[in-house]
């Protein structure tokens, strides 16, 4: 796999991977672009730390912002009602924006999607209530991924409020992800 050596046009907020503290990359630091998927990018910094940069903040890099980081939040207005199978449709097609910063799969393909349900919100609109876990209990990227997943559903048109809770049970395996995932891994 072929990295690309940029150099930091500014400083800036990053998060480690994978323990989802705050950092910061430095103006004229020269990092590897590892992954640029859903859209954010991976980064790794002369240490070999993984970093992971907002998609809003490509300029930093010298880059464009990917138009997974361009949709802005469609309001929800009773003009246009949706019922529960278009939103649940935008659900899933939202989720596969959403990669693991490490693995360059979708967090559907790898199999940490568990349960999706749409349910009326009290204020209007619809709830999306989404059960997922991750590779790895430890992982300090929980939070990290929770929010993004809960921001990227938040802006589907119909969704009043996007909840995310995170388990571990039953635990992940790699027997979880799809046929696609596990040969795009390699591992078929």
């Amino acid at each position: 796999m072929a990295y690309e050596l940029i150099t930091i046009q500014r400083d800036v907020k990053a998060i480690t991977i994978p323990y989802g503290t705050e950092t910061v990359v430095f103006k004229d630091e020269k990092v590897y672009i590892t992954q640029t998927l859903g859209g954010s990018f991976t980064l790794q910094r002369d240490n070999g730390q993984l970093v992971r940069i907002d998609g809003q903040d490509a300029e930093a890099l010298g880059k464009e912002v990917p138009h997974e980081a361009k949709v802005f939040k469609l309001e929800y207005t009773d003009e246009k009602p949706r019922d529960d199978k278009e939103i649940e449709k935008d659900v899933w097609e939202r989720l596969k924006t959403c990669y693991d910063p490490e693995i360059p799969v979708d967090i559907v393909e790898l199999g940490l999607i568990y349960s999706c349900k749409i349910t009326p919100h009290p204020q209007g609109g619809k709830k999306v209530e989404i059960v997922m876990t991750l590779t790895a209990p430890g992982c300090g990227m929980s939070t990290v991924l929770k929010a993004e997943i809960e921001q990227k559903l938040n802006r589907i048109s119909g969704v009043k409020e996007a909840v995310v809770d995170v388990t571990f049970e039953p635990p992940w395996n790699q027997s979880l992800m799809s046929e696609a995932a596990r040969l795009q891994l390699g591992m078929m």
